[in-house]
């Protein structure tokens, strides 16, 4: 079993990933400045497995703070990197601050590496380092495309900077590419509680149903798709912290110092923004108030993955599909609203 940190740990994909870990036997910490989350996230983790979940409160941003965590843990095998902000339509409008986040937080990480002889880091990529794809579905072989936004510039380049460090940090890398994340944990005690407004669709129609919001947008009706919305492919939260504790023990057993390998992690079915509204309606018997609106910038026309060599060379299947992404997507936005 590793020694596992966590940047952004109490983070929507980060504490679910520290669930899995903490049940597959790992010892694990977590280094998030709660810039979008909480600390109770921690007591929620600790319920779930039985066991105890920790947290530094630093920025990773702040390196000399980082150093004295990473240096005060002794031995860590391998770390997994969340911290970043992740809202496509904010980095259109504040993109230093996503440059400076994502990019001077993982040269951080990947210092840390270095100094301690942390061998391996496993990296949350994201499928907006596709840009508009050309043809569907996306495999690890697609041509990166230019970045529809500045949050998917920060991924391409965050590939970048890790590829072309390996042999400087001394580490194995595994990018791990996923498409759109959503759901909750099946416990009910953890799932997206952002503590700045939800701009991701599914907390965004959970929301809306329990009022919250009076009405929600569908940003563009006029795309070359089969409704006129948007396409993507939802992926349980729960079955994407499992692929990064499998990415996790397939580095550690087949990818040496100074090389790496990628995987798409996706469903291999696009969702349409209408038919997503229409399977949450269907599984909360709830009538979504929404309005039609124009395109967001940095928005994707249609993206979804061919995840065949996740299945393949991790062994990973997700077993959940749009409808109990939405059904524990309402069951935890009715426990976090009482």
């Amino acid at each position: 079993m590793a020694k596992v940190w966590l940047t952004g740990g109490t983070g929507y994909i980060g504490s679910h990933t520290y669930v899995d870990l903490l049940e597959g036997g790992h010892t694990v910490f977590s280094t998030d400045d709660y810039s979008n989350s909480s600390p109770e996230v921690l007591e929620n983790i600790t319920a779930i497995t039985g066991k105890e979940a920790n947290n530094y409160e630093v920025d990773i941003c702040d390196l000399e703070a980082l150093e004295a965590v990473i240096q005060s843990e002794g031995k860590i095998d391998a770390v997994i990197h969340f911290a970043a902000f992740k809202a496509v339509g904010e980095s259109v409008e504040q993109p230093l601050k996503y440059f400076k986040n994502n990019l001077v937080g993982l040269i951080h990480v990947l210092e840390m590496c270095k100094r301690y002889a942390i061998s391996h880091m496993i990296y949350s990529s994201s499928c907006t380092v596709y840009g508009n794809p050309k043809e569907l579905p996306v495999t690890e072989d697609t041509p990166i495309l230019p970045a529809a936004s500045p949050y998917g510039l920060t991924k391409q380049m965050g590939e970048d900077i890790i590829l072309s460090s390996l042999m400087d940090a001394g580490i194995g890398s595994v990018l791990l590419r996923y498409f759109n994340p959503a759901g909750a944990h099946e416990s009910g005690k953890i799932g997206e509680d952002p503590r700045n407004a939800a701009l991701n669709l599914v907390p965004v129609i959970t929301e809306t149903a329990i009022g919250k919001r009076k009405e929600m947008a569908v940003f563009g009706s006029d795309y070359p798709t089969r409704d006129g919305t948007c396409v993507r492919d939802y992926i349980h939260v729960s079955d994407l912290a499992r692929a990064h504790t499998l990415a996790l023990e397939y580095a550690l057993e087949h990818v040496p110092s100074g090389s790496w390998d990628v995987f798409n992690l996706g469903v291999e079915q696009g969702v349409t923004v209408l038919e997503a509204i229409q399977a949450f309606e269907r599984v909360s018997g709830q009538k979504l108030n929404y309005k039609m609106g124009p395109r967001r910038p940095g928005d994707v026309v249609a993206i979804f993955a061919d995840a065949s060599k996740a299945r393949d060379r991790l062994g990973w299947v997700p077993l959940r599909d749009i409808r109990e992404i939405m059904r524990t997507a309402w069951e935890w936005e009715k426990v976090r609203s009482r």
